[in-house]
């Protein structure tokens, strides 16, 4: 019986020592971190974007890797860039207090732009006045992804920026304009006149936008929930010239729009409405007021 004991106590006591070895070999890895990335760039002071020749090279930025490491070495993980531009050094002039463009790079370690390129980021994405001189800032920031969607991204660095200057021409407009500059809303979702067009005299002058400049055209009015409209610029009853969503049932709050395409969907509360609609850059908003 003791030596029965005795080999018990033994294999327990050895279970133990296993187990104190196997937490004490699960050492864990943690973020160590790495270091900002350095931007370069083909161009000095001054990135030209010539109206004559848009498919010449107008610059390539370069970055090095910020080399992440975790504990147990470097970093196998893929490394996403950002290349940020705006007008100011501290990237922080945006709506949402951010650049005023953002272009994803995937794991690249350099990006080339065209002259029509460049000057789609400067004149449409970050709205810049064309024919007009303009201060640029450029950073990458460099993270590695987060492991949900819910994460936040790891190790997020930011290059120091570069400052250029640039003077964008005015691009082709993403959708065209309307030709007579002016524009009108119509549908089931604009009551009383449905679709009437003509619209008639009482109502015309809160269905009819107001001309910011020949790409820009904004419009506050009531729509109904769920109903749909569309964009024309002739009320006189042709349909010939149309805008509205690709496809339908589509960004009831704003997206992508195009000629003649079907209907556009209201959102699903009924209420005042503004609607801005950008066809310098095929982009249509719709926010309640």
């Amino acid at each position: 019986m003791k030596k029965s004991l005795h080999n018990l106590l033994y294999i327990a006591a050895a279970g133990l020592t296993s187990l104190a070895s196997c937490k004490k070999d699960q050492a864990i890895v943690t973020f160590v971190g790495g270091t900002a990335p350095v931007l370069t760039a083909t161009a000095s002071d001054s990135i030209p974007l010539p109206i004559s020749d848009t498919t010449a090279t107008a610059v390539t930025f370069s970055w090095t890797n910020p080399n992440y490491q975790f504990s147990d070495g470097l970093s196998s993980m893929d490394v996403t860039y950002y290349l940020e531009f705006d007008t100011t050094a501290d990237f922080n002039s945006g709506a949402n207090a951010g650049p005023l463009a953002t272009v994803g790079i995937s794991s690249s370690l350099s990006q080339t732009y065209t002259v029509a390129q460049l000057n789609a980021i400067v004149a449409n994405d970050m709205g810049l006045a064309t024919f007009n001189q303009h201060s640029l800032e450029v950073r990458v920031e460099s993270f590695m992804q987060p492991f949900t969607s819910t994460s936040a991204p790891v190790g997020v660095l930011n290059s120091a920026p570069l400052t250029f200057t640039v003077n964008p021409y005015s691009p082709p407009p993403a959708v065209a304009p309307p030709p007579n500059d002016s524009l009108y809303i119509v549908g089931s979702a604009v009551l009383p006149d449905d679709w009437a067009n003509p619209i008639p005299a009482p109502q015309i002058a809160s269905e009819t936008f107001t001309e910011v400049k020949p790409t820009l055209y904004t419009i506050t009015t009531t729509l109904q929930g769920g109903q749909e409209y569309k964009l024309i610029s002739q009320n006189n009853g042709s349909w010939t010239y149309q805008w509205s969503v690709a496809s339908a049932d589509t960004y009831p709050t704003g997206g992508p729009f195009v000629f003649n395409g079907a209907n556009c969907i209201a959102p699903a509360n009924t209420g005042s409405y503004t609607i801005v609609v950008n066809f310098q850059t095929g982009i249509f908003t719709v926010t309640a007021q």
